[in-house]
């Protein structure tokens, strides 16, 4: 054979031996498989936190408005809790790997298509829509199907290390881009980041699997002189039939307003390091609060497995009313860090608390759907926590009266918790 022909038959045969490894792996079907594959996958979802600065670059390179640079974000966090609504409902039908595969795809290409955006509307389009379907997608699916793999007695902490994945992406994400940024500007990066996600996160997208019929997952092994655990009686409740109890309004609520403060953090803690303590290296304080963000989703789910989701709940809702009255007084980097990582602590573990509780409440069989109605809070909280920050920032130039009233809602979610109760298994 001549050159040309050994270098197709290379190709052939390396491309032969990338499909047959995937197709090895996709048949590897066991708890802590689809646990680590799902976590992968929402590592590669994290992309989105690039944003903040890839708008930088739009603004200060391109000459992009601030507002312009931050509509496709906005743009993708709509549609995200959109699609995270439409993909829960159809993969507690047809399953979750279509769905997962999809996102992972819709994700890669709308990074790509970016790279060829030279306005906001087509930006808005390629990353509001595109990349935002994407990771609605990816995220509603992966859950439910690890949570399925697992005991109850387990599920908080699955949970945790599989929506920790997305919490702590901005940890590698936001350094990578704005390396890329660097050396290669806005398009290649946009390509990169794109390609990425689909060489990671299309292979283990393909193990995202629901049990067979009739899988029964194992129970963790007791210790010795403890009793086992009283088992939650649920039934797999419709979606009509959850939206009859008095339960999910209580859970709505609380959801959003215990949301909101973390949120009202996340999205101002540069500008407040940089008021109240002089810090201006407010990049570093984002990193610190994705890596307790992602230490309270596991946390918080290995608590809730010990002690009980609502009496977590309640322990993370009183941290976080603490936090926040103390904001008032963090007036150096130090304190602003340790209240940065509380809150960190606090919110995550609101992503990995609220998933097990909606699956405890109302079965799995329909878990996907019913929890994606109860994510719509998040998306009000998104607009609660940081328009009550900016706009008291704008009206008294610090933000001490955000902070109370933060608090005040905080208050409101402990005293709803407190009257919550499970849903009996015979109402209807």
């Amino acid at each position: 054979m001549n050159k040309k022909t050994d270098k197709i038959v290379s190709v052939r045969l390396n491309t032969g031996i990338w499909r047959n490894n995937v197709e090895k792996l996709s048949k590897l079907k066991t708890p802590l498989v689809i646990l680590v594959a799902a976590t992968g996958i929402n590592l590669t979802l994290g992309v989105l936190y690039s944003w903040s600065i890839i708008s930088k670059d739009l603004v200060l390179v391109l000459g992009w408005s601030n507002s312009a640079a931050s509509l496709p974000y906005t743009v993708a966090i709509i549609v995200f809790a959109v699609a995270l609504l439409i993909a829960g409902r159809l993969q507690d039908k047809l399953g979750p790997k279509r769905f997962v595969v999809a996102g992972v795809t819709l994700v890669a290409l709308g990074l790509i298509a970016s790279s060829f955006s030279s306005s906001p509307a087509l930006m808005v389009i390629s990353y509001g829509v595109l990349v935002g379907t994407g990771i609605g997608f990816g995220y509603s699916c992966v859950t439910p199907a690890v949570m399925k793999w697992w005991h109850q007695d387990k599920k908080g902490l699955v949970t945790g290390i599989v929506v920790g994945g997305f919490g702590v992406a901005s940890v590698y994400v936001a350094p990578i881009t704005t390396l890329l940024l660097q050396n290669y500007g806005l398009s290649l990066t946009f390509r990169i980041l794109g390609i990425f996600v689909l060489f990671v996160g299309l292979p283990l997208s393909m193990m995202i699997t629901n049990p067979p019929e009739g899988y029964i997952p194992a129970a963790p092994v007791l210790k010795t002189n403890v009793g086992e655990k009283p088992k939650i009686k649920a039934r797999d409740f419709e979606w009509k039939e959850m939206l009859k109890t008095p339960q999910f309004y209580i859970l709505w609520v609380m959801f959003a307003l215990a949301s909101s403060a973390g949120l009202m953090i996340i999205g101002s803690i540069s500008i407040i390091a940089s008021k109240q303590a002089g810090f201006e290296a407010g990049f570093l304080l984002v990193v610190l609060l994705a890596i307790f963000n992602a230490a309270g989703r596991i946390g918080g789910g290995m608590l809730s497995d010990k002690i009980g989701r609502i009496k977590t709940l309640q322990l993370m809702i009183i941290l976080q009313g603490l936090n926040m009255l103390a904001f008032t007084f963090y007036s150096t980097p130090l304190t602003i860090a340790i209240g940065t990582a509380a809150a960190g602590v606090a919110y995550g573990s609101l992503l990995s608390l609220f998933p097990s509780i909606t699956s405890d409440y109302y079965g799995m069989k329909n878990f996907g759907l019913n929890y994606g109605i109860l994510y719509t809070a998040w998306g009000i909280a998104g607009a609660i926590g940081p328009v009550i920050a900016s706009a008291v920032a704008d009206a008294t130039g610090t933000f001490i009266m955000a902070y109370m009233i933060s608090a005040g809602l905080l208050a409101l979610t402990l005293g709803l918790n407190f009257i919550l109760k499970p849903v009996s298994i015979k109402e209807e």
